[in-house]
């Protein structure tokens, strides 16, 4: 029986040096320097390239789709197995211990934007492949290593793959965590307008927070002006060490400049973060701003802080077998010129749909003066654990790991995995490794990337020999 770790060790030195150099690729969606060759921006479709010509110069059969998506092919057969990874990354933020875009190796880890969402796992799985494909191993399936490059955002690569390509007949994608994901939650957006109008003695000048929708905001900052500007500041002094956040108090020539430090986290699992901008409108709450300036700091502080169930909105929802409804307050923003806007993310079961959702909403919001308008939505995605595909990855990952009582899960977080009927996520989180995906200072340890790579030699190697 193959010893499939010790192949894994064999192949670290190559792996960590190819991997080092696609996370060196600043590959963060860039709509601003879109063009017609990159349209996505540069950063995706460089990494794109790269991955490409590795792919080719290792032996496979290579295709890059538009500059947007791509993908890596080894065998043949009446079957397509697919293994979607993603080459984007979140943008980097602030925080961080290190260059976030010059990956570093420290007690064993491996720090740096991509360790762990998605090149690190992605690489992990396309060396298995390799591996598999270098000794030789008779695939009975045609299989498609299938890189897109906005995962992160609407994911315009992977479905424009979807729409030009045959459709895989199974996969798998290494972009969550260990067991096996079987489940994926539906995911939709409310978009939040907020009138312009503002108080007279009170003035909310702006209030920017949030990188993404699928991220809590790590820093929320505004500018006001108010009639009694040191006891604010007093006030705020006082706030910020009652609560666990950071924050600074900066006189201006018209008021104050307000900074609250919190804590990112994936959107699926908001409740890991601090979100700084509610708390910063909870600060702001109790003060008599008026008009659009109020409804949005009001909304932020009674019906979004500490609040990602939605029980203040009388709509937490449970499915007995996809779990809880959760929501990320992700994209917080204000300026007395536009207006506010708030990005509500939605991690839905089984049971609830994006119309009742925005419903439950609208209730509060309309009151308040605040339009809600539905995004593009995903459907709840479910893949029986008796499925031959489910089953095959969890021997894979028991007969490495040893752990017997391991389970399928269901999550909040989407991946590729649900863009095919018997398609699931697969790694490569190890239970015990705090999740950094989303946050500064994101690392995987090196040892379960490399035992993450011997799960998918198995699981591939079982997968086109059965």
């Amino acid at each position: 029986m193959t010893d499939w770790l010790a192949a894994a060790e064999s192949q670290k030195q190559n792996y960590l040096e190819d991997l080092v150099a696609l996370m060196k690729i600043k590959s963060v969606r860039d709509d601003s320097a879109a063009t017609d060759e990159y349209p996505l921006g540069p950063g995706p479709s460089k990494a794109l390239a790269a991955f490409l010509e590795m792919a080719e110069q290792d032996g496979f059969r290579t295709k890059n789709i538009d500059n947007v998506v791509g993908y890596a092919e080894w065998g043949e057969g009446d079957e397509t197995l697919a293994i979607l990874a993603h080459l984007d990354v979140m943008p980097a933020g602030k925080g961080w211990d290190t260059d976030p875009f010059d990956p570093v190796i420290k007690d064993g880890n491996l720090y740096g934007r991509g360790a762990s969402d998605d090149k690190g796992p992605g690489m992990a799985a396309y060396y298995a492949l390799k591996y598999l494909k270098d000794q030789g191993v008779a695939f009975n399936k045609r299989v498609r290593f299938i890189v897109g490059t906005d995962e992160e955002s609407n994911w315009t690569g992977m479905h424009r793959y979807f729409e030009v390509e045959p459709a895989p007949t199974l996969g798998f994608s290494p972009d969550a965590e260990f067991p096996v994901i079987n489940g994926e939650k539906g995911q939709v957006s409310l978009k939040l307008s907020v009138p312009t109008t503002n108080g007279t003695d009170y003035v909310l000048k702006s209030f920017h927070s949030g990188l993404r929708f699928n991220m809590v905001p790590r820093e929320a900052v505004a500018e006001v002006i108010v009639p009694d500007a040191d006891q604010v500041q007093a006030s705020f002094d006082q706030f910020v060490d009652e609560n666990p956040i950071q924050g600074k108090a900066e006189p201006t020539t018209e008021g104050l400049k307000l900074t609250v430090i919190g804590k990112a986290a994936h959107g699926m699992e908001p409740e890991q973060g601090i979100n700084a901008g509610t708390y910063l409108a909870t600060f702001l709450d109790q003060y008599a701003f008026a008009a659009g300036a109020k409804s949005f700091i009001h909304f932020l502080a009674k019906y979004l802080h500490l609040d990602t169930r939605m029980k203040g909105f009388d709509g937490a929802y449970t499915d007995p077998v996809m779990g809880k409804l959760t929501m990320n307050a992700g994209i917080l923003n204000f300026d007395a010129e536009n207006g506010g806007d708030i990005d509500m993310n939605f991690r839905f079961p089984k049971g609830i749909s994006p119309d009742e959702l925005e419903a439950i909403v609208k209730k509060v919001a309309d009151p308040l003066g605040i339009a809600v308008k539905q995004g593009p939505s995903q459907k709840p995605h479910y893949v029986d654990p008796s499925d031959p595909i489910v089953k095959t990855l969890m021997d894979a990952y028991i007969h490495q790991t040893g752990a017997k009582d391991a389970k399928p899960e269901v999550v909040g977080g989407g991946t590729y995995g649900r863009l095919m009927e018997r398609g699931v996520a697969f790694g490569a989180l190890m239970p015990q490794t705090p999740n950094t995906m989303h946050q500064a200072n994101e690392y995987q340890p090196v040892a379960d990337l490399i035992r993450s790579m011997a799960i998918y030699m198995e699981a591939i190697n079982n997968l086109v020999t059965d």
